[in-house]
């Protein structure tokens, strides 16, 4: 992609929303620092976790993730984390950042708005409740459970998108 005032790579994609109607521009990083549109300090990971007013290291105890090894001052410095696990270690550092950038800290998903989704949608919940009603006439009490978690969680998705 080009940027949009010269031939070069455009490496810097902008969004902005003015009067309900969205504008895209894509500038290559030159055009783009001319103009005053971006600024890589403030845009850095270690940046936003120094904003956050967190304590974790004063316990004397570090970081690390069992799994791959990264430290919270590795993950600090380079931003990026190490593998799956380091989402539960560093829990304490990303839930403050992530409760300030969205909405919470657990995406829950939504129901798909479009009819056919939708009818889609209560046809597996009405497809759950008669295989748990069947399992529970069985006695199979572990398959029951199973059900009745996924009819749970399927039910709190309807809730949330309403």
């Amino acid at each position: 992609m080009k940027c949009h005032h010269c031939d070069n790579q455009a490496t810097v994609h902008l969004t902005q929303i003015l009067n309900g109607q969205m504008h895209k521009m894509d500038l290559c990083e030159a055009c783009a620092q001319a103009k005053g549109v971006t600024n890589p300090e403030n845009l850095s990971i270690s940046n936003l976790m120094d904003k956050v007013e967190l304590d974790v290291d004063s316990s004397g105890t570090t970081m690390v993730c069992e799994s791959c090894g990264i430290t919270h001052q590795e993950f600090k410095k380079g931003g990026r984390l190490g593998c799956e696990a380091c989402y539960h270690v560093f829990r304490p550092i990303l839930d403050p950042l992530l409760d300030g950038m969205h909405a919470g800290t657990k995406h829950l998903g939504k129901v798909p708005s479009s009819s056919e989704s939708r009818i889609q949608f209560e046809q597996s919940i009405h497809s759950l409740k008669k295989k748990l009603k069947d399992a529970v006439e069985k006695e199979d009490y572990e398959e029951a459970a199973q059900l009745r978690d996924n009819l749970h969680d399927l039910e709190s998705q309807k809730h949330l998108s309403e």
